[in-house]
Order: structure tokens, then C-alpha cells, then sequence
């Protein structure tokens, strides 16, 4: 008994250390599948209507899993006004974060808006406003204290010694973020594949919101920071496209920094005269989360619909316990690109 208790005082010593589980927003290794999480700029950019769901779990090797579920709908609001170069878009954003026997949990609901201009044939700019409710909730019967250690056993009927002055909370927060784009259309009237790519900056939590369950000392929510480039770069005579992507984020004193490349390969082509002929394709990514883990990526698209999953192989100093298990993770996608029988162009 004695050498499971160290064992799991050490697993919570290299938590706290490594991912404080306080204050920390939510991540996920297929960032691009979670765009209002990445930049409010970015709802409606990339269908005239699209919906996201997906589930990451992490730490199940070696204790109750993390589990977090999140749900996106994004869409054009303006799409279908006739010569016009700006396109007003929205999205609502929610997830549920829950940690180890339910904790501490973490629930929010976002409205995003934003606006896309097109400034040259090829290019795209726009801005995004995030609006955000939160709310935390924490069970302490549920966790295990040091304090209920009698130097034997643990006893669960010790009191904890831990006094919260409220068991739960709720915030509301903004955001804001910039997003420019760069994409040729070339394919659709040559034989020269197209390229693209996308740089965007955004800024959660401007507003400091209070987040804290202690009275006597309050914390709070520190401005995350959020930069990302990725582009796509058609290979000429090929139906392949290679993928590569950088995305930084950093909370505090908390950084993240996530990197590599996917290779998509287009098996058919989309009809741009009929929606009977759709696309099918699949990629391959490998990306490396710094310091952290090394992330195996696969996605499958098959018209409006696409999936993937992806899997964290832990690298850093929690792998003596998790034996390099890390995280696994899935998403599904459902997108519609036309409006009144006009397809329009989706990067």
C-alpha cells in the first residue's frame, strides 16, 4: 500500500509540475479541427457551414483518464450577398473538460463573429470577437489528501484539511484574434496545383477573468496567447498535397508548441458542376509537441464528411509512469459548401 501511495503522490507531484491543471485552458493535437479554440477569426472560413465534434482522453495509462468533449458550428452568415468582397461569420463553440473521477470539472459555451475581406484576388483578411461563459465545479470528497495518509494507509474517513469556500464558479471572458489568408484557385482552370497558407494571431481571456474557488485568494484567468501558420502546397502533376503546420500558444507561464507536417493524398477529385462527385481523400501527419509527445495523425474525407484520430506518444518526464501512453484522440466533421446551388470555394 505504501508503494502505491508514493507511487501516486509522485504522478500528482509530476502533474503539478508539468500541465497544472489550474488555469490552464483545454488543447487538442488536431488543432485545425478546432478552430474557434485557435482563433475566433476563423469561424466561417472554412465552409459555408460546418459542425464539429470531438473527444480527447489522456493520462488513462496510469490513473483515471482526462476526458474532454467539445462541439463547434461555424458557418457563413453573408455568403449569398451578390458582389460583395466581405463575408460576416459565426459560431458557437462548447466543451466539457473533465479531470481524473470527476474532481474538477470545466464547462464553457462561446459565441464567435467575425469578419472576412477580400483584399486581392487571392487573398483574405479577417478579424474575430470570442465571447465566452465558464463554469468550474470541484468535488473534494471525490479526491485523495495527503492529509488522509495516517503514515500507513490511506484513510478516507480523515479530514482532508481542505476548505473551499465555494464548490463551484462561473466566469465570462473575451476574446480576439486576426487571421490572413493566401490562396491561388489555379487548379480549377490549369493543370498547376494549387497553394495556399494561413497565418492568424488571437488573444482568450483579454478581460482577466476571476477564476478561483478560494475566497481568500483569488486567481485569475490568465490572456492566452494563440499563433499559428499551416498552408497546403498542391505537388504539380500529383493529386497530393503536403500539409505543414505550426501552432504556439502560450498562457502564463505555460507554452506550447506544436509542429510537423501531414500529406494528404486526393484519390477523386470534386465535380465543380455536380455535387453527385465528391471528393475522396485521406493524409498521414506526423507532429511533434515540444518537450511533450510525438502525435500520429490520420484523416479520412469523403464529400462533406471527414474524420480522424490521432494519438500522443508521451515523451516527456511523465513517461517513467505513463510508459509513453499518452493521449488519443477523434473528431467528426460535417461541412456544406453551397448556397442556393452555388458552390463556393472552400481552402
Amino acid at each position: 500500500m505504501k508503494k502505491v501511495f508514493l507511487k501516486s503522490l509522485y504522478v500528482c507531484v509530476l502533474l503539478m509540475v508539468i500541465s497544472p491543471f489550474m488555469a490552464q485552458d483545454v488543447h487538442f493535437s488536431q488543432t485545425d479541427f478546432s478552430p474557434l479554440t485557435l482563433n475566433p477569426a476563423l469561424a466561417g472560413s472554412s465552409a459555408t457551414f460546418q459542425g464539429i465534434a470531438m473527444y480527447r482522453s489522456q493520462y488513462g495509462s496510469f490513473a483515471t483518464p482526462y476526458k474532454t468533449f467539445m462541439g463547434s458550428f461555424d458557418g457563413r452568415l453573408s455568403a449569398g450577398i451578390k458582389n460583395s468582397n466581405g463575408i460576416i461569420g459565426g459560431g458557437l463553440c462548447f466543451f466539457n473538460d473533465r479531470m481524473g473521477d470527476g474532481y474538477f470539472s470545466q464547462t464553457t459555451v462561446g459565441l464567435n463573429a467575425s469578419y472576412n475581406l477580400k483584399v486581392s484576388r487571392f487573398s483574405h483578411a479577417a478579424v474575430g470577437l470570442n465571447t465566452t461563459f465558464g463554469q468550474c465545479a470541484a468535488n473534494p470528497t471525490a479526491g485523495q489528501w495527503g492529509s488522509q495518509y495516517n503514515g500507513t494507509t490511506y484513510n478516507p474517513a480523515m479530514a482532508s484539511g481542505e476548505n473551499f469556500y465555494q464548490q463551484s464558479f462561473s466566469y465570462f471572458d473575451l476574446g480576439v484574434g486576426a487571421v490572413y489568408t493566401y490562396q491561388t484557385d489555379m487548379a480549377y482552370i490549369t493543370n498547376v496545383a494549387d497553394k495556399g497558407f494561413s497565418v492568424g494571431f488571437a488573444a482568450y481571456h483579454v478581460n482577466n477573468p476571476r477564476y478561483s474557488f478560494y475566497n481568500s485568494s483569488i486567481q485569475n484567468l490568465a490572456v492566452r496567447y494563440s499563433l499559428f501558420t499551416n498552408a497546403n502546397i498542391g505537388l504539380d502533376r500529383t493529386n497530393g498535397v503536403l500539409q505543414p503546420a505550426i501552432y504556439y500558444q502560450r498562457q502564463k507561464k505555460s507554452n506550447e508548441l506544436l509542429y510537423g507536417v501531414s500529406y494528404k493524398q486526393i484519390i477523386q477529385k470534386a465535380s465543380t458542376a455536380t455535387d453527385k462527385i465528391k471528393e475522396i481523400s485521406f493524409s498521414l501527419g506526423l507532429f511533434s509537441r515540444l518537450k511533450d509527445a510525438i502525435v500520429v495523425k490520420t484523416m479520412l474525407f469523403y464529400g462533406p464528411f471527414s474524420t480522424g484520430i490521432s494519438y500522443d506518444i508521451n515523451t516527456s518526464k511523465l513517461s517513467l509512469v505513463s510508459n509513453f501512453k499518452g493521449g488519443f484522440e477523434m473528431f467528426i466533421r460535417y461541412n456544406v459548401n453551397n448556397i442556393k446551388g452555388k458552390r463556393l470555394r472552400v481552402r
